[in-house]
């Protein structure tokens, strides 16, 4: 108790330590898989999901956001519904996914999702087929985190929740993603990758890493694979991306103390990088880049080192079984 207990006064009196952005941000921009365009003008740090989106019709297109319960993806859930899309919203339950889009306009369909268990992965996967033969923007969203370790299939938690469970939905529904025109794969990630061990990617002992580098670990791995994922994709229509929506005021920042918390952008801002990735026409074509309020961001070494980013990919289809 004394260990956890210690770890939470971290969080509520130093949570910037685990989630707030490094001065490794202060860098020069790293370079970038493509030349990222200038977003329209006028959109900025402080432009939301309703602006990013503005005058865009959906209609006819599908979308799949993971965690639209709360947060950043229950706004990217809103926007994308309200511009026209149908929008296939995943949730641990049924329940909590419709009263979450209770009361939203436009077309939801709720799915159930335990990135946890990679059994529902393969069930929610199944279900989205049977919905749509293509998917014009899958964003992965969801994610948690967690002071403490706690493991499922004998790896740690937020190891497999933040990106095991995305990559094989992911790789579940890839053919729906190259079916649609210009299939989008939006991944979201974090600043928070810098604070992964050092090395990167812990293969040898993936819940080796330090109780408050565990979350970085993880979303050091949504970067390599978004990376990873945008080079196979090569030589189609579909592309990948990364994008982190910046110090946010969501769930995940139950945990840490007030002052930081009220400090963090509104989900309405945190969506609109989100949504821009996934269905603006300003970023079309674009892939394996990292984005920050619409542009490409500063990145770890480790993020961009490519070689990392494929022995991933061959672990995480190992662990998932998905060759």
């Amino acid at each position: 108790m004394r260990i956890d207990l210690s770890r939470r006064q971290v969080l509520h009196a130093a949570g910037f330590a685990l989630l707030a952005p490094t001065l490794g941000h202060a860098r020069a921009l790293a370079a970038a898989a493509d030349v990222v365009p200038e977003p329209p003008s006028g959109f900025d740090s402080a432009t939301t999901a309703e602006a990013a989106t503005r005058g865009l019709d959906l209609a006819g297109r599908t979308a799949l956001v993971t965690g639209a319960t709360s947060g950043i993806g229950m706004e990217t859930m809103r926007v994308l519904a309200l511009r026209g899309a149908h929008v296939i919203a995943t949730a641990r339950s049924r329940d909590k996914a419709e009263a979450a889009r209770r009361g939203m306009r436009g077309r939801i369909t709720p799915v159930v999702l335990d990135l946890a268990d990679f059994d529902s992965v393969r069930a929610c996967a199944a279900q989205v087929r049977a919905l749509s033969p293509k998917l014009d923007a899958l964003v992965c969203n969801a994610g948690i985190v967690l002071d403490r370790l706690e493991q499922v299939r004998g790896l740690e938690k937020q190891f497999v929740v933040n990106h095991l469970g995305h990559f094989l939905l992911v790789n579940e529904l890839l053919a729906q993603v190259r079916a649609a025109a210009q299939g989008r794969v939006v991944v979201l990630g974090s600043g928070d990758h810098e604070r992964a061990p050092t090395g990167g990617i812990q293969f040898d002992d993936l819940s080796g890493a330090g109780w408050n580098a565990r979350y970085s670990h993880s979303k050091l791995a949504n970067g390599l694979f978004s990376l990873e994922l945008a080079r196979r994709l090569r030589g189609t229509s579909a592309t990948a991306n990364c994008v982190t929506p910046g110090h946010t005021r969501t769930n995940i920042l139950r945990d840490v103390g007030n002052a930081y918390r009220d400090s963090a952008r509104t989900v309405q801002v945190g969506a609109a990088t989100p949504c821009y990735a996934a269905v603006h026409p300003a970023i079309a074509g674009v892939s394996g880049t990292y984005l920050r309020d619409f542009r490409a961001a500063a990145q770890g070494a480790h993020q961009r080192d490519a070689a990392m980013a494929r022995r991933l990919w061959d672990v995480s289809a190992a662990l998932t079984r998905k060759t």
